[in-house]
């Protein structure tokens, strides 16, 4: 009698062992599911962050170069009519 009780106290040990490692893990991998979507969305925001400041700051530098093109054809018009009156 007393090797049946001390078989079942085992293999009710044994069960609940194996049960509290398996919810272990299915937590941990939960976990780090979660982690890894975490991450990804996280890295998602930054690329688009990034490509949004590029367009923005190269559209900005097209713009600024465009003007100062204006701004110098202006000024070479301007001089060479000075010029072309004064003679």
């Amino acid at each position: 009698m007393r090797v049946v009780v001390v078989v079942v106290v085992v293999v009710v040990v044994v069960v609940v062992v194996v049960v509290v490692v398996l919810i272990v893990v299915v937590v941990e991998v939960a976990v780090v599911v979660v982690v890894v979507e975490v991450v990804i969305k996280v890295v998602v925001v930054v690329v688009v962050v990034v490509i949004v400041v590029v367009v923005v700051v190269v559209i900005v530098v097209v713009v600024v170069v465009v003007i100062l093109v204006d701004v110098v054809v202006v000024v070479v018009v301007v001089v060479v009519v000075v010029v072309v009156i004064s003679r």
